[in-house]
């Protein structure tokens, strides 16, 4: 008999950096599809409250919880805040990320730049899967379909020397995937990458002239910029429980970029 999920519990969404930029969109998203939201960020409520009470609009509940991914205190509160909150967490979107704050060519980069990237992109996004993972399993129903999403980059595989630690960051959360798919597959709990290309975001800003030379001289198949919604169309489909087959999946959404071409 087909495994039937259970849409009358409270769904509810974990999302990193949700709000602004791919965050807010893949949490716009998530509300629209009737998952109640908790969010870590980095601003004030006071700074983030506009886009915050939007997602009130669309979500059941919305908690927004202000902490630093890099910190273990502050994963472990944006944990307990959830499971106070909500009792329990189906859904891990591990957005969060940062670029170098200055790019750097790699005979230069700095063990602070490095490890500032390193901390946020890749450790504390690992240590808070384990921290939610083991949330999701303590909690588990059998009616529930759970997902983790990290959200990587084409920088996993295309290398950009003057910004290494970012494309190792990146190199690194595309393991994390495999190892936490293969680890929580047993337990019903599917683990995906998405892995987005140029993505107009405040992130691309800086270097919109750059990306605009590249799309022009057919850096990708779909040759345009993509968007945030573009991204959280894809986090949609993961997260719709229709693909529980699957696991450790990398969906691409950089307009073919990823394509071997001649």
């Amino acid at each position: 008999m087909e495994e039937v999920i259970d849409i009358s519990r409270e769904r509810v969404a974990a999302v990193t950096g949700g709000s602004r930029g791919i965050g807010y969109a893949i949490a716009e998203s998530l509300a629209d599809g009737g998952f109640s939201l908790g969010i870590l960020g980095t601003s004030s409520l006071e700074q983030v409250s506009e886009a915050v009470q939007a997602l009130e609009t669309k979500a059941p509940r919305v908690l927004y919880v202000q902490g630093n991914l890099a910190k273990a205190a502050d994963r472990t509160n944006f944990v307990r805040s959830m499971q106070a909150a909500f009792g329990h967490v189906d859904v891990l979107i591990n957005n969060a990320g940062i670029a170098p704050p200055v790019r750097r060519d790699i005979l230069n980069t700095t063990e602070e730049s490095f490890d500032l990237v390193m901390d946020i992109n890749l450790k504390g996004t690992f240590f808070l899967t384990q921290e939610i993972a083991k949330l999701m399993l303590d909690s588990a129903e059998a009616s529930v379909q759970r997902t983790i999403i990290n959200i990587g980059s084409v920088s996993s595989y295309a290398s950009s020397p003057n910004r290494g630690e970012y494309c190792i960051s990146k190199a690194g959360l595309a393991m994390v995937t495999q190892l936490f798919a293969h680890r929580l597959a047993a337990s019903d709990i599917r683990v995906y990458e998405v892995r987005p290309g140029v993505i107009r975001t405040a992130m691309t800003a800086a270097v919109q002239e750059k990306y605009d030379a590249l799309l022009a001289e057919g850096l990708a198949p779909i040759n345009r910029w993509g968007t945030p919604e573009d991204v959280a169309c894809a986090v949609s489909l993961l997260c719709s429980g229709q693909l529980r087959y699957s696991t450790g999946e990398v969906i691409n959404v950089d307009g073919g970029m990823h394509i071997a071409r001649l």
